[in-house]
């Protein structure tokens, strides 16, 4: 550039402050420069400061996507957190148990009269085949009316009989008495088809069936049938094929569907029947409707060490969608008790993050009351309330909450109370750290010369100590709750994990991961413990990367 070149510009600038402003506005300086430092306001500052710390930066936007994840991805998902989701499959299931009778059983005309220890002679004489046996002062005649079947006599009649089968009331049709059940077994062991009490005639068919007219009523068998769900009877023609099954030595048996579709009727009225006493059925599954064109198909397995038969069936049940992989559906996959596990990660999200920010709310509003009265007035009130931070700090908090957490599990307080108890819980234990922080500040600024000019204006202490104290002390209260917010959020986790904390239906990152109850889960459903690990280890640091970068922002002496 010429000389004249200079010169021009030098007129230029002089004739014209605005393009010496110009100039000056186009020049960067170093964010330590005097002359930068003077143009920004204080908030300004810090902002720049914050946002010049890469790392603090990073910590933001995961905080900011943790938001949007929990609180707007929970109103966009289709499903609820306590949604639960099924699948249809088929199982082979215990359907009853079935025992040859080997030991004598009892049946007294009046218990009173022939007691147990009558029966105990009785076992005596039948085993020593002693036609008479005496018991309790009284004589009693033995006579043998059928194979393992005896009868006991007093005064010509009976009045105790011992029997190895036994006489089987089909769904309650009808109740056998003592006179019934004498004369249907003394029929049965004698091979007779036909017998007839009080008036009433019945006949035996040759699969041992008991009729009373066209009806049956009963069955007399050596071997004992009990299903395996209570509540549950078994029909006729279904124990008929069984016990058939059974002493021929068969493994299987194939039912056709009239027989099953009954079976099936009497199983909905037993389960309508235990829905409407308010009891719970088998946890995870329900009975699926029965096809009518479908035959079902019983399985039958012997054990010689407990002498018991075992039937099974096999039938389609409803089952939680346990630990599904994740799919399209469930992108990441569903839990236990078969909830979509993207969903609860969302709510649980919310869950943690409000107790967090509530906990800390709690703890600043005592701190920052109790922290700056004693550092305004100082004298017995500061010693009064530091000794009472003292005793805080002295309560042994984690075992304080456990037991808190099992006195609500004792008295069933309810999920959302439980919640909100936790809260309070947490905020009341955790403001004496806050308290002495904002202590320290106040006795810090109290002798500056801002509040000296407020006494000097007359304004009440509480307007100085809120309205000018601490006010001051917001920064490092910023930073100091930012930092607690994680300590917070892994308080409530670890609690939850322990079962001890948030309650189902409520989801939080704890609970959810306290569904790795053991080692095969751990290691074959990744799905369920690692997104909740990784978002709970996320959350937390970005809190602590973002008040590490919020203190020193609002340092004066930082010069970068």
């Amino acid at each position: 550039m010429s000389q004249t070149d200079n010169e021009n510009k030098d007129i230029i600038l002089e004739e014209s402050p605005e393009a010496e402003d110009a100039i000056e506005r186009n020049t960067e300086y170093s964010i330590g420069d005097d002359r930068r430092v003077k143009s920004l306001t204080p908030g300004a500052l810090v902002r720049r400061r914050f946002f010049r710390n890469k790392v603090a930066v990073i910590g933001l936007w995961i905080l900011i996507f943790m938001f949007i994840f929990s609180f707007i991805g929970g109103l966009v998902s289709p499903y609820r957190q306590d949604q639960l989701f099924y699948r249809q499959e088929k199982v082979s299931k215990d359907f009853a148990y079935a025992k040859k009778s080997t030991d004598f059983q009892f049946l007294s005309r009046d218990s009173k009269v022939f007691t147990s220890a009558q029966q105990a002679d009785m076992i005596v004489a039948i085993f020593d085949e002693a036609p008479t046996f005496d018991s309790m002062g009284n004589k009693y005649l033995l006579k043998k009316e059928g194979n393992d079947f005896y009868a006991a006599y007093s005064g010509g009649q009976i009045v105790c009989i011992a029997f190895k089968s036994g006489l089987t009331d089909l769904e309650g049709k009808a109740t056998f008495d003592f006179d019934t059940t004498v004369a249907a077994l003394t029929a049965a062991t004698n091979g007779e088809t036909a017998f007839s009490v009080g008036g009433k005639d019945y006949t035996i068919d040759e699969d041992e069936m008991v009729f009373c007219g066209s009806e049956e009523v009963g069955t007399i068998s050596s071997f004992i049938l009990k299903p395996a769900e209570n509540g549950v009877s078994i029909t006729a023609d279904l124990r008929n094929l069984l016990l058939e099954a059974i002493e021929n030595d068969e493994e299987t048996v194939e039912v056709d569907a009239a027989t099953q579709a009954e079976q099936a009727a009497v199983e909905e009225t037993a389960a309508d029947q235990t829905s409407a006493d308010g009891k719970d059925g088998a946890a995870g599954e329900a009975a699926a409707p029965a096809d009518a064109d479908t035959k079902v198909e019983y399985t039958i397995s012997y054990d010689p060490s407990k002498q018991i038969w075992t039937i099974q069936q096999e039938k389609e049940t409803t089952r939680y969608d346990s630990y599904a992989s994740p799919s399209l559906k469930h992108p990441l996959g569903t839990d236990v008790n078969g909830m979509d596990m993207m969903t609860r990660l969302m709510y649980g999200g919310r869950v943690s993050l409000l107790i967090g920010f509530i906990v800390e709310f709690i703890a600043g509003v005592i701190g920052i009351t109790l922290g700056g009265i004693s550092g305004y007035f100082g004298g017995w009130v500061d010693n009064l309330i530091m000794r009472i931070v003292d005793i805080f700090y002295c309560i042994p908090s984690m075992p304080l909450i456990i037991i808190l957490g099992a006195v609500m599990d004792a008295l069933r307080v309810s999920p959302t109370m439980r919640m909100v108890y936790l809260m309070m819980i947490l905020g009341f234990l955790g403001w004496p750290g806050m308290a002495r922080l904002v202590r320290g500040q106040v006795l810090l600024f109290r002798e500056q010369e801002f509040m000296i000019a407020t006494e000097a204006t007359g304004l009440s202490a509480r307007r100085r100590i809120f309205k000018h104290l601490v006010p001051n002390v917001i920064p490092q209260l910023i930073v100091s709750m930012t930092m607690g917010l994680g300590d917070t959020i892994i308080t409530e986790a670890t609690l939850s994990f322990l079962g001890l904390g948030v309650k189902f239906p409520f989801a939080s990152w704890g609970n959810i991961i306290s569904d790795v109850n053991n080692t095969y889960v751990l290691t074959n459903y990744w799905f369920i413990w690692i997104p909740a690990g990784v978002l709970l280890l996320l959350t937390v640091l970005a809190f602590n990367l973002v008040g590490d970068g919020l203190r020193d922002a609002f340092d004066p002496r930082m010069k970068r």
